[in-house]
């Protein structure tokens, strides 16, 4: 990589000298990077922080002001899998734009790839890869500018082909946007939904109800002690995992249940280890209600239904004390969810046993959960149906990639 790109001067800026309000220098947070910003950067397009006007800025003929075809690194990262994720800058008009702290701004030595070629070559498994393997570290991974450099980058030398291969992707990163739009506005529509058809905080019946409930009174406060019990899962430590599901099963993670099992790496434990440790408590089955403890992300929910699978520490399965109609678990995920992430976080981001215990909820007569449960139900049908739109098109731009791009033992595509 050092051939092809040299190496600029970031900023140090914490979050607390930005402001998304004015200014007339804009800032790239390495946070940002790994949540929310595209691979190729459109200024335009995106939500950028400016720098205060106090912050002493670099001359205006400084280089370390972004070009378009610059790449962004994010230095550091809490997984490999996102440590050295990097932007590249397509368009900037006439904003002017630093790297911030924690990333590595790299420019072009000789301009040898177009504009919007950079950004995929870099989500490539040949790259990303041999980045993963130059990060280090142990609960936090860092990759630095000279172990970048020892990366070893293909490319076609015609720019021809260079702008076909960016065109290509670019075509599906923008139906995979316009898809990820569409389940971002289901999702907004039922907690809209959701906020009508629930009572608020301070309340006892929701604001709006179906007009053959309008007169059916006060819904009724329940513990979640009298209703569930709450198994948490098992130490599993790291070292205990496999990749391949061959004589194994899925361990059922945080991440899992936060992202609704639609992660990529996926880990199992092989079924000798399950055996050999009689861990026949902490199975789950399809229908099973899920329930993370730690709330970094929120503390979320989730009907499992990836098979047979077993639970890891900091999650719960949620099982029922007693019968409940098919609408009442149903309904369970956002009454449950509502309350816990309203009214209680728990100490230092961690839900406990107590905590849950203690949680109240107000539950309507069963003909009213029906009714809303159907109407939850429909919506939900279509978020999935949406979200399985989405997870295919990301699994073709995968192997588009795969086939675009040389893969990892391999030179030539």
């Amino acid at each position: 990589m050092h051939k092809l790109y040299c190496f600029l001067r970031n900023n140090m800026f914490s979050r607390d000298k930005l402001n998304y309000n004015s200014g007339s220098v804009k800032n790239i947070h390495y946070g940002d990077i790994h949540t929310k910003f595209a691979g190729l950067f459109d200024i335009t397009k995106e939500s950028v922080p400016y720098i205060n006007a106090t912050e002493t800025l670099p001359p205006d003929d400084s280089p370390d002001y972004c070009l378009e075809g610059d790449l962004i690194f994010a230095d550091a990262s809490e997984d490999t899998a996102d440590v050295g994720k990097s932007i590249e800058v397509v368009h900037l008009g006439a904003e002017r734009l630093l790297a911030g702290q924690h990333t590595i701004l790299a420019r072009q030595r000789d301009d040898k790839l177009v504009v919007g070629f950079g950004g995929h070559l870099f989500g490539s498994a040949r790259i990303r890869s041999q980045i993963r393997h130059e990060a280090q570290g142990t609960k936090v991974y860092g990759i630095s500018a000279t172990r970048l450099a020892n990366i070893e980058i293909a490319f076609p030398d015609d720019k021809r082909e260079q702008q076909k291969i960016a065109d290509c992707l670019t075509s599906l990163d923008e139906l995979i946007g316009a898809q990820t739009r569409k389940v971002v506005a289901l999702k907004a529509h039922k907690q809209g939904l959701m906020q009508q058809l629930f009572p608020r905080a301070g309340e006892t019946q929701p604001r709006v109800r179906f007009p053959e409930f309008q007169d059916a009174g006060e819904w009724v406060e329940q513990k979640l002690d009298d209703i569930f019990h709450f198994q948490d899962g098992f130490s599993f430590k790291s070292t205990d995992f496999v990749k391949t599901k061959v004589d194994a099963i899925q361990v059922v993670r945080i991440t899992d249940i936060n992202n609704k099992n639609l992660n990529e790496d996926k880990v199992y434990i092989p079924d000798a280890f399950l055996q050999a440790n009689n861990l026949k408590k902490y199975f789950v089955q399809d229908g099973d209600l899920l329930l993370s403890l730690t709330g970094a992300a929120g503390f979320n929910f989730f009907f499992w239904d990836g098979g047979p699978a077993v639970i890891n520490q900091r999650t719960s399965k949620v099982t029922p004390k007693k019968k409940l109609s098919s609408a009442m678990a149903r309904l369970l995920e956002p009454l449950v969810h509502a309350k816990i992430n309203v009214h209680g976080e728990g100490q230092n981001n961690n839900l406990s046993k107590e905590f849950l215990s203690n949680v109240a909820l107000l539950i309507p007569e069963p003909d009213e959960q029906e009714r809303i449960a159907d109407d939850l139900t429909v919506v939900d049908d279509m978020i999935a149906v949406q979200t399985q739109k989405l997870g295919a098109l990301k699994t073709h731009k995968k192997a588009l990639m795969q086939q675009l791009f040389p893969a990892p033992a391999k030179v030539q595509a």
